[in-house]
């Protein structure tokens, strides 16, 4: 790959996929764009204070998507 990207392969359930897709859509990007993005803030706010996004990450929450 000469940007020095990486391929991964990524197995996410439909409904997730459909979220996920709609609000790449709605973002103007790709879904594999909106998915890097969204990785990337996550890593940012990691950076900028040491923490993940959430401090209950880790945790199961409540998400319609299955």
């Amino acid at each position: 790959m000469a940007d020095g990207k990486k391929q991964v392969p990524l197995r996410i359930n439909a409904k997730l996929y459909a979220q996920l897709a709609a609000w790449a859509e709605d973002d103007f990007r790709s879904l594999n764009g909106q998915i890097e993005y969204l990785l990337t803030e996550c890593v940012r706010q990691r950076k900028k204070n040491g923490k993940y996004v959430s401090e209950t990450l880790d945790e199961q929450i409540e998400l319609d998507i299955e």
